[in-house]
């Protein structure tokens, strides 16, 4: 695993492993009795009001069950989304770190969804987090193409790292043996998901050369919605999230779900996209928040801020304690967004 290529904030940008289980042996068992043939059918149906017969994927109604409990927009999207040019509709040319950032998203995503945790191992404190080995614990669909890849990749192959799983996902590995856990065109289908959820179009740019898919935004209440909750925990003294479609009142991490994206995109170099409104001075003491957010909460138990940035965010602590406590057996899928978080320092950190 190679980091000397990953580069920093406000620097230059980052450059761009498949072993599956085997399959149980079968043994011939003997002829089926009568009542062997219940199976639960692959095709289920269901009459409705007007008398007919509807059939329908039971797989589809649990990834249909799966959406309902989460936000409109995964963490990716929402990184994505303050990157992208309004208008335009793409990302600035020179910022590769969002690549490596967005890798980082996923795994975070999978954790808060409850799909994958660290192994369970009380020798795994001698490790650094980004160093612990993390365990598929639940293999439902989640509805989402990207997180569904990633998944089937982690289920299928030896146990790594959350470093290791960003690194091989991001492409950043010499073992050409594991160049094909990479996940490719992540910003492309991340657009393409926003496209089908209504909130992005796409558009053919001409730039000289080449043609080029753009996706400029078409529902600016999505991106205006993430925004405001970007300068909600950058720069008041109390924050306050409002339940929307983009974060549910019965979301569980509501609180840290936002920190989370805030340090996302501050690793991806498009946090300062949500804070072009502000003054210089003002901009300047938020990103100086957003260090202290990183140094919080990138390792596990989650530190307890002493006296905070000039105040902003004073009862950010105490809401995520509570929710903390409200989800005690979640433990292990914390340490794993912990860990991600520890690895965005590395991109964060000032030349």
């Amino acid at each position: 695993m190679s980091q000397g290529g990953l580069t920093r904030r406000r620097g230059a940008g980052v450059t761009a492993e498949n072993n599956d289980d085997s399959p149980a042996s079968r043994v011939t068992s003997p002829a089926p009795k009568e009542n062997t043939f219940d199976r639960t059918p692959e095709t289920g149906r269901e009459v409705s009001d007007n008398g007919h017969i509807v059939a329908y994927d039971p797989r589809d109604m649990s990834e249909s069950a799966e959406r309902s409990k989460q936000p409109k927009l995964t963490l990716m999207e929402e990184v994505l989304l303050l990157g992208l040019k309004d208008k335009q509709g793409y990302l600035s040319f020179w910022n590769d770190n969002i690549s490596y950032a967005l890798r980082g998203c996923i795994v975070i995503e999978l954790a808060f969804r409850g799909k994958i945790s660290m192994q369970k191992d009380s020798s795994r404190r001698r490790f650094q987090l980004a160093d612990r080995v993390i365990e598929v614990i639940d293999e439902g669909q989640t509805g989402e193409v990207l997180l569904d890849e990633a998944l089937k990749m982690m289920k299928s192959s030896e146990k790594m790292s959350v470093s290791s799983w960003i690194d091989l996902m991001s492409g950043e590995t010499w073992n050409l043996m594991k160049i094909g856990y990479q996940l490719k065109q992540v910003r492309e289908r991340l657009a393409k998901g926003l496209v089908d959820k209504g909130v992005l179009r796409t558009e053919k740019r001409n730039f000289l050369l080449f043609d080029m898919a753009t996706h400029p935004v078409v529902d600016s209440a999505a991106k205006d919605e993430i925004r405001k909750r970007v300068k909600n925990i950058c720069t008041n003294r109390t924050v306050v999230l409002p339940p929307s479609q983009f974060l549910p009142a019965e979301l569980d991490f509501r609180y840290l779900r936002t920190i989370a994206m805030v340090c996302a995109s501050y690793a991806a170099n498009v946090l300062e996209n949500a804070l072009v409104t502000l003054g210089h001075e003002s901009r300047e003491r938020a990103f100086a928040h957003v260090d202290e957010l990183l140094a919080e909460y990138s390792q596990y138990p989650f530190a307890k801020r002493q006296t905070g940035s000039q105040g902003i965010g004073a009862n950010l602590s105490q809401a995520v304690a509570e929710e903390v406590e409200k989800n005690k057996e979640r433990e292990l899928q914390l340490e794993v967004v912990a860990a991600c978080l520890s690895v965005f320092t590395r991109l964060d950190s000032l030349l």
